[in-house]
């Protein structure tokens, strides 16, 4: 199996899965017809500082020109806020418009001559000098309520990445029924939050999960928006209704993120 065939089966069982009533009856090419982007999350692990500025080096003169030409727009390169650990991490957020702009840039990426040369540094780094330590790589598909990517206002702000891990398939589509069905991404977007993509993970770690990506001001606004979330009477009467149980997410993780100069979004 080639890998298009593979991401296209991996997917297709992943947006099946299902909570069964009216979960499990959704069309296998809902994806293609809402017009739903994909999204791929990637995160670098670094051990020092040469590792970060040939990898930063390389994302800002050769993969975001070469993705960009190759019609990937918007392409998101964010550091830690607050790092959990020693270890430098850079996640790269890259939006495709479909499955086929995803596998056109994987097909096409290294024939670009352009994109060849300005990463060599990188590209050809020595296996005794690696330009990483490891990437993790997830496949995104965009919320039916937000089905492209939403750009923030140009000005100085820090990130939010959220994940919501659930306990079990059924519980995973619930959780993604109540942000869409339930309207919870409405919520987020009239309380101000700005988010950036609301999306499911199809492949990837700690699956079933939803990720998100929202903005913020400062601190203070974070606090100040997330205390409003809490207080909200349409979230309350969301959460308090019986399909949607305290149980559906098991584990929320959060990350603070700050954008790099070059990053597009």
């Amino acid at each position: 199996m080639n890998r298009k065939s593979f991401i296209k089966t991996a997917m297709i069982a992943a947006t099946a899965t299902s909570a069964g009533g009216t979960l499990a009856k959704a069309p296998k090419n809902r994806m293609q017809k809402q017009h739903q982007e994909i999204y791929e999350l990637q995160v670098y692990s670094l051990k020092n500082t040469q590792q970060q500025k040939l990898v930063e080096d390389y994302l800002q003169q050769a993969a975001i020109p070469a993705l960009n030409r190759l019609g990937s727009k918007y392409i998101g390169v964010f550091t830690e806020l607050k790092p959990e650990t020693a270890q430098t991490k850079i996640f790269v957020l890259l939006p495709y418009a479909d499955l086929n702009a995803f596998q056109k840039v994987h097909d096409n990426l290294m024939k670009d001559e352009t994109y060849t040369q300005a990463g060599a540094a990188y590209l050809q780094a020595p296996l005794a000098e690696p330009a990483y330590e490891r990437i993790e790589s997830s496949l995104l598909q965009a919320f039916s309520t937000a089905p492209k990517i939403m750009l923030p206002e140009k000005k100085q702000r820090f990130f939010e990445l959220r994940r919501y891990e659930s306990g079990s398939e059924v519980f995973g589509k619930r959780k993604i029924q109540m942000f869409n069905e339930g309207n919870e991404t409405k919520i987020f977007k009239d309380l101000g939050f700005r988010p950036v993509f609301f999306a499911e993970t199809l492949i990837g770690a700690m699956r079933p999960n939803l990720t998100y990506m929202i903005t913020f001001d400062s601190m203070e606004d974070h606090e100040a928006k997330w205390k409003a979330f809490g207080n909200d009477p349409d979230w309350k009467r969301l959460s308090s209704l019986p399909e949607y149980p305290d149980k559906i997410v098991s584990r929320i993780t959060s990350t603070f993120l700050n954008p790099t100069a070059y990053s597009q979004i």
